[in-house]
């Protein structure tokens, strides 16, 4: 996933990933701003909103989301968005909720979620799973992250 305005901030840090959120962020500037673009998620939390779950970022919302009916998926369009957006949904509540876990940005413009175990997850990869499949749930995902 290109995220366009983290090229000109990559310019400016090399070629080495960047932690925007987290513990040991020494420069906050514009990270706060990522970390919530992140979360925006539009697209899922419209598809959430028609089938009246509210995604209000707390780790129970990830079960309900695994319960909607994949409607999405015969929209190839639809599916590939809804993928990334799961995939963000998920690495924001994994911040949020995991101690020391931290979004990272690849020089790629890839984000993925460091654990305090050095442990990198692809989340958008996994929302893609979910998005097209079903699995690994959400919730599953997640709870497997946390204790690791």
């Amino acid at each position: 996933m290109k995220i366009p305005f983290v090229d000109q901030w990559r310019k400016k840090h090399g070629s080495t990933p960047i932690v925007v959120s987290g513990p040991g962020v020494e420069d906050n500037s514009g990270a706060e701003g990522v970390a919530e673009l992140l979360s925006e998620c539009e697209l899922l939390r419209a598809q959430a909103e028609v089938a009246g779950v509210e995604l209000d970022d707390s780790v129970a919302s990830l079960a309900a989301l695994d319960q909607l009916v994949p409607r999405w998926r015969e929209d190839e369009d639809v599916l590939h968005w809804l993928g990334n957006d799961a995939g963000l949904y998920l690495g924001t509540i994994m911040v949020r909720h995991v101690a020391g876990a931290a979004w990272v940005i690849w020089p790629n413009g890839q984000p993925v979620v460091r654990l305090t175990s050095g442990r990198e997850i692809d989340v958008v990869e996994a929302g893609h799973e979910w998005a097209e499949s079903g699995a690994p749930e959400l919730s599953q995902f997640y709870a497997e992250a946390a204790e690791s």
